[in-house]
């Protein structure tokens, strides 16, 4: 629940301070979400007060001056309106690396499979460039599902046995092709013997006695 309070400093002015606490629905238990969920909050905020808002353990911490209450009731306004909502927020992909333990390579894999299913995309230029991006972005209660059916834990196993039995398709190949490399060899190699014993005219110098 939010708290609003005025906190005195020794040679600071007083402060007002609130605090909005982050259900476990919204974070997934991710130090990552709450901070994507601070950015996403401040970026709903004008610009001038953006960096009032702040993060301490886990919870969200409006602080300005005291002589700034329109502005402070305007903000802790627009961030209470924000947070209503917040357990829907999609997930970003750094998120939900951070969420479910995953490394990027298998967020990218197992998206392109299907088994990490994309809420859509999102479009948005870095900090400071003209270049945008684009990237997947996830529904919070698909990867809330997934994390509680330890779902990753099943996928890997289920991608070691395949590696497994790739490995051992490659190597019974692999015999099957040195084998017959072997019995071509033979076959070459005798035809050759072969040859070698039915040379033309033997017969005939062989009956002229030119052995005896």
């Amino acid at each position: 629940m939010p708290r609003t309070k005025t906190k005195t400093k020794e040679s600071d002015d007083p402060e007002l301070i609130r605090e909005w606490s982050l259900p476990v629905a919204a974070t997934l238990g991710s130090a990552v979400r709450v901070k994507g969920i601070l950015q996403e909050i401040r970026s709903r905020l004008p610009t001038a007060v953006r960096k009032s808002l702040d993060m301490q353990t886990g919870a969200l911490t409006l602080t300005m001056p005291e002589t700034a209450r329109a502005a402070f009731r305007a903000t802790a306004s627009v961030i209470s309106e924000s947070l209503a909502d917040i357990s829907n927020l999609p997930i970003i992909p750094r998120e939900i690396e951070d969420i479910l333990t995953i490394t990027a390579s298998e967020r990218k894999r197992w998206l392109e499979d299907g088994r990490l299913p994309s809420a859509g995309t999102r479009t948005v230029r870095l900090q400071g460039r003209a270049r945008k991006i684009t990237f997947h972005v996830f529904d919070p209660r698909v990867v809330e599902d997934l994390l509680d059916r330890a779902a990753v834990d099943e996928w890997r196993e289920e991608e070691a046995a395949a590696r497994a039995e790739n490995r051992r398709r490659a190597a019974h190949q692999a015999k099957l092709t040195r084998s017959r490399k072997k019995k071509k060899t033979q076959r070459t190699e005798a035809n050759i013997d072969k040859a070698a014993t039915e040379l033309s005219g033997w017969d005939d110098f062989d009956s002229d006695g030119l052995l005896r």
